[in-house]
């Protein structure tokens, strides 16, 4: 018997369902009641993926960056969405300073290491105003 991930809005009007009816599928014991999924059942399949792979990596960043192909900014905004869909607001980022430029380094190359996820916008930012 396949069994379907529990859907967790209405298919008509996309409210909260609340589960009514739980039952054991080795003794047939039913439990009746109002059920709360929980806060992970609000994820996207996508997002559950992307946890598995942070979860597998023990939260290093640079590791999920390499597994998944993705830049450390596209990793940061995939955690905060969904610390906000677990229903908490992310911390906003600190900002570290950004290091020092190479001797030499110009307009285009601060963009390149921006591009690549080597530094973040900020960096970049403090960067550029220094040339």
């Amino acid at each position: 018997m396949k069994i379907w991930p529990m859907p967790t809005n209405c298919p008509v009007c996309q409210s909260n369902l609340v589960t009514t009816k739980l039952e054991c599928s080795n003794c047939q014991t039913k439990v009746e009641g109002q059920f709360s999924p929980g806060r992970f059942a609000r994820l996207t399949g996508e997002q559950i993926q992307f946890v598995e792979t942070f979860l597998r990596a023990r939260g290093n960043i640079k590791e999920v960056e390499r597994e998944l192909g993705i830049s450390y900014p596209t990793v940061r905004g995939r955690l905060d969405a969904i610390v906000e869909v677990l229903g908490d607001r992310p911390a906003p980022p600190p900002v570290p300073e950004a290091p020092p430029a190479p001797k030499g380094e110009g307009r285009k190359e601060i963009l390149q290491r921006l591009n690549q996820g080597e530094i973040s916008t900020e960096e970049a930012l403090k960067l550029l105003r220094g040339l």
